[in-house]
């Protein structure tokens, strides 16, 4: 029988959970989306949620996972045996994200290689990305590379794998993070509009909120956004968080971890925004800020690079590892969620799990790379939008599956075990509860209710 894993202390806990939420939900999807949606606006009412809603479910399925000593394949059942369906679905989540993660991660490789050997004024041309995106080989040999690296970690163990990785990356990580942030906002230049900018001026359009445009529906498609980026940032209902909390000491102070990751990620997320949405505003205006969407990082971006004289290389290359580094971070939890399941449930050997997931991500990643190129497809979703084989995943685990999950997970601990199970959970060793009025009313009422109107304007049922 496999032997658990565990974190040799709580630092090892917090590095390893924050890598997990800071990973391309931060550097990657947080910025696209508070430049479509307004900067300011977005920024604000996304803290609100970090520091409510996000909180919530995020002390949720940690105290789950160390209660029961379980992962989402069996906690569930363990908490109560009508719940146990959760741990099925719960499980849906990182098989299908897993694969078109390391899509994404081979493209950020794929960068910063291009940055490395000084092909930087290639990778800022206009058809670099779609170039690459058509060229089945390239884009499956990097996808590869970035899966093979995850799996390497996650097959040496909790202490030796994940917890190694993250003591080293995370410090490294939050260096670059602060340095690319203050060189962002540094920046001076003019946009194609001939508008002389500096990095001040975007940094004032990222920070302050500017009601002037705003209508009920803007209003609430922000707010959906912003819930859909909170499940990417911090790393809940795919079962990664209760996975982690299994493996964490009862001795350990898990209200400080919680509060601690939870600043972590935040923070990193709006230095994200800090180091992209200024430098992009500065040398393409608002109307390439808004524009850039999706592909901002990949297209916008190394546009910016080019016209920074002298170095814009180095500053590419040091980005896009930057940006290599949190999203093999989060890879390796999401794989870790799959693996961890399976040993629990099914008594399955680490290095099996792993290399059978591992083979598994592998397929299922080279499909979607062809995606864009010999299996091209425009799959309609039931929203109205409309996307290649990578959204639809995306569509069905970050729309679908995951607000399912945290529905039936704040139905079983709101209403059903109630939430002393997790307050108590939560201060076993005389910890101060300090939200404890807000997480009974968020875990019962707010929560809830706002994520099935998420699951219905992902259904359609609802219009905004």
């Amino acid at each position: 029988m496999e032997k658990r894993g565990n974190f040799s202390n709580s630092v090892g806990f917090i590095l390893a959970a924050a890598g997990s939420a800071v990973g391309l939900g931060n550097i990657w999807r947080f910025p696209y989306l508070a430049a479509k949606d307004g900067g300011g606006l977005f920024l604000l009412i996304y803290v609100i949620l970090v520091a409510t809603f996000g909180y919530t479910l995020l002390v949720t399925e940690i105290s789950i996972g160390r209660k029961t000593k379980q992962s989402q394949l069996t906690a569930y059942s363990n908490l109560n045996k009508f719940f146990g369906w959760l741990g099925g679905v719960s499980i849906i989540v990182p098989f299908l994200i897993l694969p078109y993660y390391c899509v994404i991660g081979g493209w950020v490789l794929k960068y910063f290689f291009a940055f490395l050997t000084g092909q930087g004024e290639m990778a800022a041309g206009n058809n670099y990305f779609n170039d690459f995106l058509s060229n089945p080989l390239s884009s499956i040999v990097f996808t590869l590379i970035f899966l093979l690296a995850t799996i390497l970690i996650v097959y040496l163990g909790v202490k030796s794998g994940i917890e190694r990785m993250s003591k080293i990356l995370m410090p490294i990580l939050v260096i670059m993070v602060i340095a690319i942030a203050v060189f962002s906002v540094s920046l001076k230049g003019t946009d194609p509009n001939g508008n002389f900018r500096t990095g001040l001026d975007g940094l004032r359009v990222y920070l302050i909120p500017d009601l002037s445009k705003l209508t009920i529906k803007s209003l609430a498609t922000t707010i959906i956004d912003a819930t859909t980026q909170l499940f990417y940032s911090i790393s809940v209902a795919m079962g990664i968080m209760i996975a982690y909390g299994s493996y964490v000491s009862d001795d350990t102070n898990l209200m400080k971890s919680v509060n601690r990751i939870e600043i972590f990620d935040s923070a990193i997320a709006v230095l994200a925004g800090i180091m992209i949405i200024p430098a992009v505003l500065v040398f393409m205006g608002e109307e390439g800020m808004k524009a850039s969407g999706p592909g901002l990082m990949f297209i916008a971006i190394p546009k910016v690079f080019q016209k920074i004289e002298g170095f814009g290389s180095i500053v590419g290359a040091m980005f896009f590892f930057m940006v290599f580094m949190a999203a093999l971070s989060s890879s390796v939890s999401i794989l870790e969620a799959i693996v961890s399941g399976l040993i629990d449930k099914y008594k399955i050997e680490r290095k099996k799990a792993v290399i059978g997931e591992g083979l598994i991500a592998s397929l299922i990643a080279i499909v979607v790379c062809l995606g864009y190129n010999l299996l091209y497809l425009e799959i309609p979703f039931p929203n109205g939008s409309k996307g290649q084989i990578l959204d639809l995943l995306d569509f069905a685990s970050n729309s679908i599956f995951m607000p399912i999950v945290a529905i039936g997970t704040c139905i079983l601990i709101g209403w059903v075990l109630k939430p002393k199970v997790v307050i108590d959970e939560a201060t076993k060793n005389g910890e101060k509860f300090s939200r404890k009025n807000l997480y009974i009313v968020m875990i019962k009422f707010v929560a809830p209710i706002l994520l099935i109107l998420l699951l219905l304007v992902s259904l359609g049922i609802i219009e905004l």
